[in-house]
């Protein structure tokens, strides 16, 4: 065996033994739908293990329609919030990493910086305030309760979109999005550009419900996410994504479903597929390319990607993930090199896109609601490659940002979407594009839509 094979080997073991549990069990805890007062609604936690992220209504006037719209609100008891602080505090560190860069993971000064501040700064009540200032539902679809956001503009003829998050992201990442979408005039655009915007929670990722059975793919959420938007009354619309959301996204546009108009993407899947296989498989790199692949087809091969590598073959392992914050913390700044230089950054004490309360957000979400592992398992149910074509004829816009896992060239783009209606390099952004640089994901989001309003 070749020894690419062996070093994916030794990283998968280290990281499976590396995600340190502390502490004592947590109870579960997360949301519930709003009380209706006029009816005087009870609300009861329930014991299922795939819905215990989620309180349940539990009356004679709960709606026995599986396809009802259900109002959510976030309700997190302080005891959880108590237990967490306790956990951080005890964490068991392991020694400081034996070199001077990130080639080997996390630093230490980084993750007990985070901790110091996750312990004894950070307030969950914030973020749990902002989502409950939004209209906030669930809704059964295939089996599994969905939740979503989604808000309607007050504004004339504004066009339905749903947008995905990714992994280790979350409906946070797009939190800064909605309003200059659903009311572009406070944001410098006009009324023409405006949105209703749905922000759908993937299955095993915040206040969805975890899946209990095998086959929830990004197809079948592709598919699951028409069966939303046409269930909240919407014949046209069209999809933006990153990350697994602009996976998801792209198999909407091969689905093609009725009233799908056409996609966005800031994660393209544009490599040519023989160009893909040379990337994956370590074998040299294919003769012809530009300056300008040649750039892309390195920067992809420069990610390890080493997460993906036992999340695709053995989640249920990652234990760890949903006993011990620090573990679990740890693993989601490490999405990418680049992304987590950017973090690393931002707890050094230095100003970016992100601040320190944006990437604990997340990650208390992960942790209040129990899905390190849950959300770990769309990388084994997943069939499609991450970059490569995968064969969408409908409309596609396409915004490259320069810190993205790779810039995808405009040839490739053209080749991979023959409805290419917009593509545009960005002068800055990563990975969290609209978490990052809400403002210019925006104004990407805007200019790519207007053709198909």
């Amino acid at each position: 065996m070749s020894s690419r094979y062996w070093s994916r080997l030794a990283m998968i073991l280290s990281l499976s033994l590396g995600l340190t549990a502390c502490g004592t069990n947590a109870n579960v805890i997360g949301g519930h739908p709003k009380k209706n007062s006029q009816e005087n609604q009870q609300v009861k936690q329930q014991v299922n293990p795939q819905k215990s992220n989620i309180y349940q209504m539990e009356n004679k006037d709960q709606p026995t329609d599986k396809k009802a719209i259900r109002p959510f609100h976030v309700n997190i008891p302080e005891a959880e919030l108590t237990e967490l602080r306790n956990r951080i505090k005890a964490t068991r560190w392991p020694e400081k990493e034996p070199v001077s860069d990130q080639s080997h993971g996390v630093q230490l000064a980084t993750i007990q910086s985070l901790a110091k501040y996750w312990a004894n700064d950070y307030d969950w009540r914030k973020i749990e305030s902002k989502l409950n200032s939004l209209p906030q539902f669930i809704t059964e679809i295939d089996g599994l309760d969905i939740h979503f956001i989604h808000v309607r503009s007050k504004h004339k003829n504004a066009l339905p979109i749903i947008v995905t998050h990714g992994w280790p992201g979350s409906i946070i990442e797009q939190l800064k999005i909605i309003d200059p979408l659903v009311n572009p005039t406070a944001h410098g655009g006009k009324e023409s550009d405006a949105f209703d915007v749905v922000i759908p929670s993937i299955p095993g990722y915040g206040f969805s419900e975890r899946e209990s059975t095998v086959g929830w793919g990004p197809d079948h959420i592709a598919r699951a996410w028409d069966v939303l938007m046409k269930r909240l009354g919407y014949k046209k619309y069209v999809a933006q994504g990153g990350d697994w959301g602009a996976i998801i996204t792209d198999l909407m546009g091969v689905q093609a479903p009725k009233g799908l108009l056409g996609i966005h993407t800031n994660m393209p899947g544009a490599i040519p597929t023989a160009v893909d296989a040379a990337i994956w498989s370590g074998a040299p790199m294919p003769p012809g390319l530009s300056a300008e692949e040649k750039k892309a087809f390195n920067q992809v091969r420069e990610n390890k990607f080493g997460y993906s590598y036992i999340m695709k073959t053995r989640p249920q392992s990652l234990t760890g993930l949903v006993d011990s914050p620090i573990g679990l913390a740890s693993i989601l700044i490490d999405h990418d090199w680049k992304s987590y230089a950017l973090i690393s950054r931002v707890f050094a004490g230095q100003k970016e896109g992100l601040t320190r309360d944006d990437i604990l957000d997340n990650i208390t979400l992960f942790w209040l609601t129990k899905t390190g592992v849950s959300s770990s398992r769309l990388y084994l149910e997943n069939k499609y490659p991450f970059f490569a074509v995968k064969g969408v004829k409908i409309p596609v816009a396409v915004s490259v940002f320069p810190d993205e896992l790779y810039e995808a060239p405009k040839s490739w783009a053209m080749k991979a979407y023959p409805k290419l209606i917009h593509y545009n390099k960005l002068s800055k952004g990563g990975h969290f594009a609209a978490w990052e640089q809400p403002t210019l994901l925006t104004t990407e989001i805007r200019t790519a839509f207007k053709k198909l309003r």
